[in-house]
């Protein structure tokens, strides 16, 4: 089979893990769980010179400095700079526009935990041998419990390497995804793709033509700047912003799924970061100057005043700089509604 070629998507707004994250150094480029940043480890999973091309890197310019120093590491990264965001369809459209028709992308979010880098990679192999067929593949993640939080995947017939879809579900109610993980046919939708480049524009260009028009018109209009590639702006401007998800999977006819159990985490709150840390006999994961008494399932992270917490279960306490923030882990969803988080 031929190398298969990583497009990891970079971005993001900061408020999610706030204060830890911010605007200008979003999650992607912080090491959240272990040493590397969770854009490193993305970088990493995908480097075997056996199986994987060079990266291309899809960035925006507030980010393009973190980019290309996390990225230094990886040998022959290209990156693209988006002039403005526009979410994902354009972004990976970005990308299929710079590769050969018949090369095999695999689409990857540079804000994941993925534990299990051998499952992850063996499941790249069979969506790689599904896209090469033309298919749309998603990773269907295993679901681990009734979240609330995912869109869903059904699976469908057998198709080998893996299954057509059925159906993609949006965010469902508990109850709805109490019956899904019942079910057994349910996967969540982490937002890793696998497309052949050519097949992926052609199916643009049938159900969103005019976002297709106009990325190929920004690419063509583009400049090189060594390893950087600049879309140009007007055109790219133009472009509607549309998840990949919207404008293509859910109404292609082609949708396939490849089923994957590999510890995954969006790292979406501070709950999911918890959840994706080694904790203590209590639970607790500490990070800096901490102390913990009688506490189960604590997550508490300074980088300067201690934290003394006694007696409490289910909280994160975060200490960044000036800022601090008390939420228990049913809170924790709302943190970007907070007024520092918005107002970075």
């Amino acid at each position: 089979m031929s190398l298969i070629h990583p497009v990891v998507l970079c971005g993001g707004s900061g408020t999610r893990l706030w204060p830890r994250s911010r605007k200008a150094q979003p999650k992607p480029f912080l090491p959240l769980v272990g040493e590397r940043t969770l854009f490193e480890a993305t970088l990493e999973r995908c480097s075997d010179a056996r199986h994987f091309a060079a990266p291309i890197v899809v960035a925006g310019t507030a980010h393009l400095l973190l980019v290309k120093e996390q990225a230094a590491g990886s040998p022959g990264a290209r990156i693209v700079v988006e002039p403005e965001a526009k979410n994902t369809a354009a972004a990976i459209a970005l990308a299929a526009a710079l590769l050969p028709k018949d090369a095999v992308m695999l689409v990857c979010p540079s804000d994941h935990h993925i534990a299990d880098v051998s499952s992850f990679r063996t499941a790249a192999k069979q969506a790689a041998a599904l896209a090469a067929d033309d298919w749309m593949v998603s990773f269907g993640i295993a679901p681990t419990g009734p979240e609330t939080g995912f869109g869903y995947i059904k699976r469908g017939a057998s198709l080998g390497e893996g299954y057509r879809v059925e159906q993609f579900v949006e965010k469902p109610d508990l109850e709805r995804a109490e019956q899904f993980l019942a079910d057994g046919n349910y996967s969540w939708n982490g937002g890793i793709f696998a497309f052949r480049a050519g097949a992926f524009l052609d199916e643009l260009k049938i159900h969103r033509p005019d976002i297709a028009e106009k990325v190929l018109a920004s690419v063509a209009a583009g400049r090189e700047d060594g390893a950087l590639f600049h879309p140009d702006a007007a055109s790219f401007a133009a472009v509607d912003a549309e998840s990949v998800d919207y404008a293509i999977m859910e109404k292609t006819a082609r949708a396939a799924m490849v089923p994957v159990a590999m510890g995954w985490s969006d790292i979406g709150n501070w709950q999911a970061l918890r959840d994706a840390r080694v904790g203590d006999e209590d639970g607790n994961r500490a990070r800096g100057n901490v102390e913990l008494v009688d506490c189960s399932n604590v997550l508490a992270e300074t980088d300067g005043p201690r934290i003394s917490v006694i007696g409490l279960s289910d909280v994160a306490i975060v200490v960044d700089g000036d800022e601090v923030l008390v939420t228990t882990m049913e809170g924790a969803q709302k943190v970007g509604k907070l007024t520092g988080a918005a107002k970075q």
